[in-house]
């Protein structure tokens, strides 16, 4: 069993000194990160992950149950407790592996994949976040941002140039900093958000029944995909926030407390979303702006600051995607390009905002129901699942015997029994089973209209199983991965 100072001698520790400091950019990258540097307690990881879902995008898993797949406000609340407890639930597992291992999670997925294997969910991981979650937070704070000083979507160019210099300059200056922000946001979006949930509650009509002609059990699996696919949205970044913690701090700690942000945030947030679509008067079509359906559910005052909270919000939810993506970016391999680590974190996170802020202005994205945000959800649900099966399988495994960690830096480790049994899990997957409207439904749903939206959980039974047959096939060859018993 290596200990944290064997690790050391092993592995390639973060340049610079950083400790607590929050006022300065995080030196390094994707390194380990030594003993003298850490630093945080595991309840930091409430407020980290509380606040960045404090926004309209969370709000809007909520109305999808009733508005687009037409279930009762109760039939959308079972969803949506099943859903985010199961992405908790695995963020929970994830984020206690931080202070074990010190390394990034897309580092520590190199270990199941190998180095140039880890290139799969490394890079579906730096898309989605960089440029999926970003442009989907960034619009909808953008619109929350012009609604408040009463600009029309004509100005929308500089409300979401507003939104994505502060979320850009929030990530570049790293964890230290996000860790604080993210707890300082929290009062003000946690009181307004509990006002706006209380205003909303009480003009909804939480009895009224689902929609006439409804598939309970389709609409049903689809929102509850979709509702893991929010929640679990959060699990390829889970190591990232806890790798600075001390090894010695309690695992079960780091992981209730991350969970419980998640977990907690989702529920509440995406219930009042159910429960603002059952509103008389609230508009839900493809070409209304769903932020303002909010003045609908609550007095003006109210109304203006939930706007500006949605906007804080957005910046809170994508300075942790950007920083996490832009991580996911250096772990595919990016090139040194005559640059430090730092170097090359900051300028990939200033290179995602422009390219996000560019694909946004262009698309002018909309994520109001009948829009492809829901499809989003979805597709992002069945690359996480598949991911997932392959790490837990992975660890179960090697009871969490990673040896001395230089797997996790090694280019000569090729594996490629997570990337082979990813690929295929995914790909059966989604081909029998993947039900996204207008981009593939496959032959099982389309027979059986009945049956929602499966894939995930198919892609990570098949994808587990199969990783598992791989790797005890070609155990006996795994000689840079020893099976362990680290504790």
């Amino acid at each position: 069993m290596a200990t944290a100072q064997d690790v050391e001698q092993h592995v390639p520790i973060r340049e610079g000194d950083y400790g607590e400091r929050v006022a300065t950019v995080e030196p390094g990258g994707v390194e380990y990160i030594a003993l003298k540097e850490r630093h945080g307690k595991p309840i930091d990881l409430f407020w980290t992950w509380l606040s960045p879902n404090l926004e309209f995008a969370t709000v809007f898993v909520g109305v999808l149950g009733v508005a687009v797949f037409g279930l009762s406000f109760w039939e959308t609340a079972l969803a949506i407790l099943i859903g985010s407890a199961l992405g908790s639930l695995t963020h929970w597992v994830l984020s206690s592996w931080g202070p074990k291992f010190g390394v990034p999670m897309m580092v520590e997925s190199r270990g199941a994949f190998g180095f140039l294997g880890n290139i799969l969910p490394a890079g579906l991981n730096a898309f989605t976040g960089s440029i999926g979650w970003f442009i989907v937070n960034s619009v909808s704070g953008a619109f929350a941002l012009l609604a408040l000083v009463n600009l029309g979507p004509t100005w929308f160019w500089l409300g979401f140039l507003v939104i994505v210099v502060a979320q850009v300059l929030v990530a570049t200056f790293g964890h230290n900093f996000i860790h604080l922000f993210e707890r300082f946001a929290l009062p003000l979006l946690g009181v307004v958000f509990i006002l706006a949930t209380v205003f909303i509650f009480s003009h909804a009509n939480v009895g009224a029944a689902a929609a006439p002609g409804v598939n309970h059990f389709a609409s049903f699996t689809l929102l509850l995909t979709a509702t893991f696919g929010y929640a679990a949205g959060w699990n390829p970044y889970a190591a990232d926030y806890t790798r600075y913690l001390p090894p010695t701090t309690s695992r079960q700690a780091v992981g209730f407390w991350a969970a419980m942000g998640v977990f907690v945030s989702c529920v509440v947030i995406e219930l009042a979303g159910a429960a603002l679509a059952t509103v008389a008067g609230t508009k839900w079509g493809p070409t209304d702006i769903p932020t303002v359906q909010l003045a609908v559910a609550m007095p003006s005052w109210l109304y203006y600051l939930t706007l500006l909270c949605i906007a804080i919000g957005a910046v809170c939810a994508n300075a942790i995607n950007i920083y996490s993506g832009t991580m996911s970016l250096v772990a595919v391999g990016i090139r040194e390009m005559g640059m430090t680590l730092k170097q090359r974190r900051a300028v990939l996170a200033v290179a995602a905002g422009v390219l996000g802020y560019l694909i946004g202005i262009i698309g002018q994205a909309n994520v109001g129901p009948g829009s492809k945000y829901e499809y989003f959800l979805l597709l992002i649900s069945y690359w996480i699942g598949c991911w997932l099966a392959v790490v837990l399988v992975d660890y179960w495994m090697r009871k969490g015997d990673y040896g001395d960690e230089s797997i996790f830096y090694d280019t000569h480790n090729q594996r490629w029994q997570g990337f082979a049994a990813m690929a295929i899990g995914l790909a059966v997957s989604v081909y029998l089973f993947g039900n996204v409207y207008g981009v593939w439904v496959g032959p099982i749903p389309t027979g059986n209209p009945g049956i929602g939206d499966i894939t995930f959980f198919v892609g990570f039974a098949l994808t587990a199983v199969l990783y598992y047959v791989f790797q005890t096939v070609t155990r006996s060859q795994s000689a840079a991965a020893p099976i362990g018993s680290r504790a």
